[in-house]
């Protein structure tokens, strides 16, 4: 069973990973694997086409406008808005004004923070942002899509 835990606006597990900082605010150790949610501290670049073998998101938009795109269905939102998007379902992500916005953002099965680790890891030993993106998804069930996929 987790314990109660609290977080500020500055702490939480910061991860750099080639100019993104993610910053990790509840993680599978602190909720006894309920669920992780994650900041964009600094906005990552937009996320192409990909499914989530078992991880659902569910995002919560602070700043900027976002597009996510999951299976058919095209949905804009601003601050304050929140997006589901169930594993299973190819989705990608888009800010209308690049590398602008910041999002939260909760993962269920808890451990998606994983993934982000693996890139982070990456980046600070220099190597290829290509390779760490491949095993970091292969360890955390993403399968990136080509557009027909």
């Amino acid at each position: 069973m987790a314990a109660p835990f609290a977080v500020d606006h500055d702490s939480g597990e910061r991860l750099e990973l080639w100019g993104t900082t993610i910053v990790v605010r509840a993680s599978a150790d602190t909720t006894g694997g309920a669920f992780t949610l994650f900041e964009e501290a600094t906005p990552l670049l937009d996320t192409s086409r990909h499914v989530h073998r078992e991880t659902d998101e569910l995002y919560y938009v602070v700043e900027g406008e976002h597009v996510f795109v999951c299976g058919d269905r095209e949905l804009t939102v601003g601050p304050g808005g929140t997006v589901f998007l169930p594993h299973g379902v190819p989705h990608s992500h888009r800010r209308v004004v690049p590398r602008t916005g910041r999002l939260l953002c909760a993962t269920s099965p808890a451990g998606f923070e994983g993934f982000f680790r693996v890139l982070a890891e990456a980046s600070r030993t220099g190597a290829p942002p290509g390779e760490a993106y491949e095993r970091a998804s292969e360890e955390h069930g993403v399968t990136w899509l080509g557009d027909g996929d």
